[in-house]
């Protein structure tokens, strides 16, 4: 059976969605696996990488993809008019396709998939269950952007983040307030605390105070939260009324605050809004905010995607696709992802890729099978 891996087209994507020991561990189970020239350039993995793994190196897209059973890719496939190369166009028929394509985002792809009976897995519907913790690419990738996010923070702020006590005079910390404390908040939290900083976080979800404060952060409370929490371990969103009192909280908190990192996203919705242009007005000179829900709108009013913008004297930067501003160890995570994915279904004797679509793991992240959508929260969309 072959496995194409894909050098990726969308502008500003670093990533790969394959690694060399990936590679080796695949062609070890009797899988032919074939990558694109140039796949891994970009995240710092050279053709030869590969090839020493066991990989065949392929000079096109074409020669890829040619009669490819299984198809890797870190975003969704190219299509006409938006490069030089259609991808999807390549793709046999009846191929099984797996990657973070959005599929709550952009349901319309869809169409063109279910036109080539393509099964789709989706890694962002993977479920989040204790058995499908190596599997999960949003939290893999989600936890290199929370560290990113720190380092980017202490790049635009013109001050130390520790406690500094010097012959010439003492410095304060830095004070951080992390809005959602989820996989990207809590590392960022963590790597926060290590540089040296006064930490607080704040998240819609009660029950994550102890984590919070496991990390030695301060755990701003609203009144009256409530559990916020999906069952697939998401956060949802809050009514109106939870929405006046968080803001408060929060715009007073920023007005004492040096940095904030916004990291609050609901799968398959805009980024909730929760720093207005006035409460950016009301913060210190100086103070930097990243915003790491850039890509669905951003959490603050003021955020321009993948641009640096200052206002009233605040840095607001809001780069999208954080984790591939560190390609080589999120291509090694994904890579990981993936490979726990398929790996169970993998038949050491014949080398042939099974899924069994009654596995729990495979159902929550099945989105398309043989060109029919089944997953309930895409065909409830269509509905």
């Amino acid at each position: 059976m072959k496995l194409a891996i894909l050098k990726e087209r969308h502008p500003g994507e670093t990533r790969v969605a394959a690694s060399p020991d990936m590679v080796k561990k695949l062609v070890g189970m009797g899988l032919e696996v074939t990558v694109e020239t140039g796949s891994g350039v970009a995240s710092g993995v050279s053709d030869a990488a590969f090839s020493d793994a066991g990989a065949s190196i392929a000079a096109d897209p074409g020669q890829t993809l040619s009669n490819a059973a299984v198809v890797m890719k870190v975003r969704r496939p190219v299509v006409e008019g938006e490069g030089e190369t259609d991808e999807l166009a390549l793709i046999p028929d009846g191929a099984l396709l797996i990657g973070l394509i959005n599929p709550l985002g952009d349901p319309g792809q869809f169409q063109a998939y279910a036109a080539k009976r393509l099964t789709v897995l989706a890694m962002e519907l993977v479920p989040r269950i204790s058995r499908a913790q190596s599997m999960d690419a949003l939290s893999s990738q989600a936890n290199l952007a929370g560290y990113k996010s720190v380092l980017d923070a202490c790049i635009y702020y013109k001050r130390a983040m520790p406690l500094m006590m010097t012959a010439a005079g003492t410095l304060a910390p830095a004070k951080v307030l992390i809005l959602g404390a989820g996989v990207a908040g809590l590392q960022a939290i963590a790597t926060a605390r290590r540089l040296g900083a006064v930490v607080t976080a704040s998240d819609v979800r009660p029950a994550v105070k102890e984590q919070v404060e496991s990390l030695g952060a301060n755990f701003l409370e609203v009144e009256g939260a409530v559990d916020a929490e999906t069952a697939g371990g998401y956060a949802k969103e809050m009514d109106d009324d939870y929405k006046r009192r968080q803001a408060q909280a929060v715009h007073d908190a920023l007005k004492k605050s040096d940095i904030c990192i916004t990291t609050a996203q609901i799968l398959g919705r805009p980024s909730p809004k929760l720093i207005t242009a006035a409460m950016v007005h009301d913060m210190k000179p100086g103070s930097v905010i990243v915003d790491l829900a850039a890509e669905g709108g951003g959490n603050c009013e003021l955020t321009q995607v993948d641009q640096v913008v200052v206002t009233e004297g605040v840095t607001i930067v809001g780069f999208a696709n954080v984790a591939a501003r560190m390609a080589t160890d999120a291509s090694s995570l994904y890579a990981r992802n993936l490979l726990n994915l398929v790996q169970p279904f993998i038949d050491k004797e014949s080398g042939d890729l099974a899924l069994d679509f009654e596995d729990e793991v495979i159902a929550g992240a099945c989105a398309m099978r043989a060109g029919e959508l089944v997953h309930p929260m895409l065909t409830k969309k269509e509905g």
